[in-house]
Protein backbone atom coordinates (compact mmCIF):
# COMPACT_ATOMS: atom_id res chain seq x y z
CA UNK A 1 0.00 0.00 0.00
CA UNK A 2 1.09 3.56 -0.55
CA UNK A 3 1.30 6.38 1.97
CA UNK A 4 3.12 4.18 4.51
CA UNK A 5 4.73 5.81 7.54
CA UNK A 6 7.18 3.25 8.91
CA UNK A 7 8.35 5.01 12.05
CA UNK A 8 8.52 8.26 13.95
CA UNK A 9 11.74 9.26 12.28
CA UNK A 10 9.71 10.05 9.17
CA UNK A 11 7.91 12.80 11.09
CA UNK A 12 9.46 16.10 12.03
CA UNK A 13 10.80 16.02 15.62
CA UNK A 14 8.12 18.34 16.97
CA UNK A 15 5.41 16.08 15.54
CA UNK A 16 6.91 13.04 17.24
CA UNK A 17 6.54 14.81 20.59
CA UNK A 18 3.03 16.06 19.95
CA UNK A 19 0.20 13.52 20.23
CA UNK A 20 -2.25 15.84 18.50
CA UNK A 21 0.02 16.41 15.52
CA UNK A 22 0.85 12.71 15.30
CA UNK A 23 -2.83 11.83 15.49
CA UNK A 24 -3.58 14.24 12.66
CA UNK A 25 -0.88 12.78 10.41
CA UNK A 26 -1.92 9.17 11.02
CA UNK A 27 -5.61 9.93 10.46
CA UNK A 28 -4.70 11.61 7.17
CA UNK A 29 -2.71 8.52 6.21
CA UNK A 30 -5.52 6.04 6.79
CA UNK A 31 -8.09 8.33 5.13
CA UNK A 32 -5.87 8.45 2.05
CA UNK A 33 -6.57 4.77 1.34
CA UNK A 34 -9.07 4.33 -1.48
CA UNK A 35 -12.07 1.99 -1.48
CA UNK A 36 -10.21 -0.87 -3.13
CA UNK A 37 -7.34 -0.61 -0.64
CA UNK A 38 -9.77 -0.56 2.29
CA UNK A 39 -11.61 -3.61 0.95
CA UNK A 40 -8.38 -5.56 0.53
CA UNK A 41 -7.22 -4.46 3.99
CA UNK A 42 -10.47 -5.78 5.51
CA UNK A 43 -9.96 -9.16 3.82
CA UNK A 44 -6.32 -9.34 4.91
CA UNK A 45 -7.31 -8.33 8.46
CA UNK A 46 -9.88 -11.13 8.63
CA UNK A 47 -7.29 -13.66 7.47
CA UNK A 48 -4.78 -12.41 10.04
CA UNK A 49 -7.30 -12.41 12.90
CA UNK A 50 -8.03 -16.06 12.23
CA UNK A 51 -4.41 -16.82 13.15
CA UNK A 52 -4.80 -15.34 16.64
CA UNK A 53 -5.67 -18.09 19.17
CA UNK A 54 -7.44 -15.78 21.66
CA UNK A 55 -9.68 -14.51 18.88
CA UNK A 56 -10.54 -17.87 17.40
CA UNK A 57 -11.17 -19.35 20.85
CA UNK A 58 -13.59 -16.56 21.77
CA UNK A 59 -17.38 -16.59 21.79
CA UNK A 60 -18.12 -13.00 22.85
CA UNK A 61 -16.20 -10.32 20.96
CA UNK A 62 -16.58 -6.54 20.98
CA UNK A 63 -15.57 -4.66 17.88
CA UNK A 64 -16.55 -1.45 16.07
CA UNK A 65 -18.02 -0.07 12.86
CA UNK A 66 -15.28 1.69 10.87
CA UNK A 67 -15.17 5.46 10.72
CA UNK A 68 -12.63 8.02 9.57
CA UNK A 69 -10.58 5.54 7.55
CA UNK A 70 -10.35 2.89 10.28
CA UNK A 71 -9.63 -0.65 9.15
CA UNK A 72 -12.89 -2.58 8.82
CA UNK A 73 -13.49 -5.71 10.94
CA UNK A 74 -16.77 -6.35 9.13
CA UNK A 75 -15.40 -9.10 6.88
CA UNK A 76 -14.08 -10.97 9.92
CA UNK A 77 -17.44 -10.57 11.70
CA UNK A 78 -19.44 -11.83 8.73
CA UNK A 79 -17.22 -14.89 8.36
CA UNK A 80 -17.15 -15.64 12.09
CA UNK A 81 -20.89 -15.62 12.78
CA UNK A 82 -21.00 -19.09 11.23
CA UNK A 83 -18.67 -20.24 14.00
CA UNK A 84 -21.18 -19.23 16.67
CA UNK A 85 -19.38 -16.06 17.75
CA UNK A 86 -21.44 -13.24 19.27
CA UNK A 87 -20.53 -9.61 18.59
CA UNK A 88 -20.98 -6.37 20.50
CA UNK A 89 -20.57 -2.72 19.60
CA UNK A 90 -19.45 0.12 21.87
CA UNK A 91 -22.20 2.51 22.96
CA UNK A 92 -21.69 5.82 24.75
CA UNK A 93 -22.88 5.07 28.27
CA UNK A 94 -25.97 7.16 29.12
CA UNK A 95 -25.20 7.22 32.86
CA UNK A 96 -21.44 6.87 33.30
CA UNK A 97 -20.18 9.85 31.33
CA UNK A 98 -17.06 9.27 29.26
CA UNK A 99 -17.37 5.48 29.35
CA UNK A 100 -18.60 2.82 26.95
CA UNK A 101 -21.08 0.00 27.25
CA UNK A 102 -21.07 -2.98 24.87
CA UNK A 103 -24.35 -3.88 23.21
CA UNK A 104 -25.15 -7.09 21.34
CA UNK A 105 -25.13 -6.50 17.60
CA UNK A 106 -26.45 -8.31 14.53
CA UNK A 107 -28.06 -7.32 11.24
CA UNK A 108 -31.42 -6.68 12.98
CA UNK A 109 -30.07 -4.37 15.70
CA UNK A 110 -31.75 -0.91 15.67
CA UNK A 111 -29.09 1.76 15.13
CA UNK A 112 -28.99 5.51 15.70
CA UNK A 113 -26.18 8.10 15.40
CA UNK A 114 -24.54 9.13 18.67
CA UNK A 115 -23.45 12.69 19.44
CA UNK A 116 -20.36 12.20 17.26
CA UNK A 117 -22.50 11.10 14.33
CA UNK A 118 -21.32 7.48 14.60
CA UNK A 119 -24.06 4.81 14.32
CA UNK A 120 -24.47 2.74 17.47
CA UNK A 121 -27.08 0.33 18.84
CA UNK A 122 -29.91 1.74 20.90
CA UNK A 123 -29.09 1.29 24.58
CA UNK A 124 -31.05 -1.52 26.26
CA UNK A 125 -29.89 -2.99 29.56
CA UNK A 126 -30.90 -6.51 28.54
CA UNK A 127 -28.57 -6.35 25.51
CA UNK A 128 -25.56 -4.96 27.37
CA UNK A 129 -22.64 -7.24 28.19
CA UNK A 130 -20.18 -6.01 30.85
CA UNK A 131 -16.66 -5.45 29.57
CA UNK A 132 -15.24 -7.93 32.08
CA UNK A 133 -17.44 -10.71 30.67
CA UNK A 134 -16.23 -10.30 27.09
CA UNK A 135 -13.59 -12.67 25.77
CA UNK A 136 -11.95 -10.18 23.40
CA UNK A 137 -12.27 -6.47 22.71
CA UNK A 138 -11.13 -5.45 19.23
CA UNK A 139 -10.61 -1.71 19.32
CA UNK A 140 -9.75 0.88 16.69
CA UNK A 141 -6.42 2.68 16.69
CA UNK A 142 -5.05 5.89 15.30
CA UNK A 143 -1.50 4.71 15.92
CA UNK A 144 0.36 1.91 17.71
CA UNK A 145 3.82 0.70 18.54
CA UNK A 146 5.19 -2.80 19.10
CA UNK A 147 5.28 -2.33 22.88
CA UNK A 148 1.49 -2.19 23.14
CA UNK A 149 1.19 1.58 23.11
CA UNK A 150 -2.07 2.80 21.61
CA UNK A 151 -2.95 6.21 20.24
CA UNK A 152 -6.71 6.68 20.06
CA UNK A 153 -8.92 9.53 18.98
CA UNK A 154 -8.22 11.41 22.20
CA UNK A 155 -11.54 10.99 24.01
CA UNK A 156 -10.23 8.43 26.50
CA UNK A 157 -13.41 6.32 26.32
CA UNK A 158 -11.68 2.94 26.14
CA UNK A 159 -9.12 3.87 28.81
CA UNK A 160 -11.83 4.89 31.29
CA UNK A 161 -13.99 1.89 30.47
CA UNK A 162 -11.10 -0.55 30.89
CA UNK A 163 -9.50 1.06 33.94
CA UNK A 164 -10.85 -1.84 36.04
CA UNK A 165 -8.28 -4.13 34.42
CA UNK A 166 -5.50 -2.50 36.45
CA UNK A 167 -7.02 -3.58 39.77
CA UNK A 168 -8.85 -6.73 38.61
CA UNK A 169 -6.51 -8.26 36.02
CA UNK A 170 -8.18 -11.67 36.22
CA UNK A 171 -11.29 -10.12 34.70
CA UNK A 172 -9.37 -8.59 31.83
CA UNK A 173 -10.55 -9.57 28.34
CA UNK A 174 -7.95 -9.83 25.61
CA UNK A 175 -7.41 -6.26 24.38
CA UNK A 176 -6.44 -6.26 20.73
CA UNK A 177 -6.02 -3.17 18.61
CA UNK A 178 -6.84 -3.21 14.90
CA UNK A 179 -5.06 -0.96 12.44
CA UNK A 180 -3.66 -0.58 8.98
CA UNK A 181 0.01 -1.46 8.84
CA UNK A 182 0.76 2.15 7.89
CA UNK A 183 -0.37 3.26 11.37
CA UNK A 184 2.64 1.67 13.09
CA UNK A 185 5.23 3.96 14.64
CA UNK A 186 8.47 3.17 16.47
CA UNK A 187 7.42 4.56 19.82
CA UNK A 188 4.38 6.39 21.10
CA UNK A 189 4.32 8.99 23.86
CA UNK A 190 2.40 7.07 26.56
CA UNK A 191 0.38 8.62 29.38
CA UNK A 192 -0.08 7.01 32.85
CA UNK A 193 -3.78 6.39 32.23
CA UNK A 194 -3.25 4.58 28.91
CA UNK A 195 -4.38 0.94 29.05
CA UNK A 196 -1.82 -1.21 27.20
CA UNK A 197 -2.83 -3.69 24.54
CA UNK A 198 -2.19 -7.43 24.52
CA UNK A 199 -1.72 -7.43 20.76
CA UNK A 200 -2.22 -5.43 17.61
CA UNK A 201 -3.50 -7.06 14.43
CA UNK A 202 -3.09 -5.32 11.10
CA UNK A 203 -3.71 -6.19 7.48
CA UNK A 204 -0.13 -7.49 7.48
CA UNK A 205 0.72 -9.25 10.73
CA UNK A 206 0.13 -9.85 14.42
CA UNK A 207 2.14 -7.84 16.94
CA UNK A 208 2.09 -9.59 20.31
CA UNK A 209 2.65 -6.94 22.93
CA UNK A 210 1.40 -8.54 26.15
Amino acid sequence: MSHTFQNLSEFEPEIARDRKALRRHLRDARRSLNTEQQTMAAIDLANTLRRHPRVMGARHIALYLPNDGEIDPGTFMAQSRRRGMHFYLPVLHPIHSGQLAFCHYDERTPMAPNRFGIPEPEFHHRLIKPAWSLDVILMPLVGFDEEGGRLGMGGGFYDRTLAFTRVRPRLRPALIGLAHELQRVDRLPVEPWDIPLDAVVTDGRIYRTG
